[in-house]
């Protein structure tokens, strides 16, 4: 796929746009659950909170960052800006993979602390006990990262990689044949 028919490049965009923006949404409104959870006296909202981010986390947070990744994928070798020629779409889809491993495997973490959450035998004193750092650790983190790659979205900075530089070099040297 070289470059796409500009229809089908539109809903391509829109597609990568809608996934992404809904990612950094879905994070924000991790953060919000996890420092609730983090600053609350009341078990029962540490309860929900944690129940709550993993739900988000399954349905909405690891859809997302696969659509993200792969629509962003599509943008790119679908585009002249390509996969390998720009540091800047390089550097995001570096970002991208990074952030969505680390959140399949911070799922794990996620679910253990809201399995124990949803025991109801455990007493109040043991949800508070519960609380825990990591989770705004995590949704800043990410919210960072997502912030940075929309940066980089907007301002796409100059650079070529050398197999960029090769690829252009190639192409000026094809045209004034």
């Amino acid at each position: 796929m070289k470059n796409m028919e500009p229809r089908l490049r539109k809903f391509a965009l829109t597609a990568h746009v809608t996934s992404s923006v809904g990612w950094l949404g879905a994070v924000a409104v991790s953060l919000a659950l996890a420092v609730a959870c983090l600053s609350t006296r009341d078990p029962e909202l540490v309860r929900a909170a944690y129940l709550t981010m993993k739900l988000i986390g399954w349905v909405v947070l690891v859809p997302l960052s696969l659509a993200s990744l792969l629509t962003g994928l599509v943008q790119s070798l679908g585009t002249p800006w390509g996969l390998f020629r720009h540091y800047w779409v390089l550097v995001k889809l570096l970002m991208n993979l990074f952030a969505t491993l680390v959140l399949l495997m911070y799922m794990q973490t996620l679910g253990y602390l809201a399995d124990a959450a949803a025991d109801t035998t455990l007493s109040s004193t043991g949800l508070l006990e519960l609380r825990n750092p990591s989770p705004v650790i995590h949704s800043a983190g990410a919210l960072l990262l997502l912030i940075v790659a929309v940066t980089l979205s907007v301002y796409k900075p100059r650079g070529l990689t050398r197999y960029g530089r090769r690829k252009q070099q190639q192409e000026t040297a094809g045209s004034s044949q």
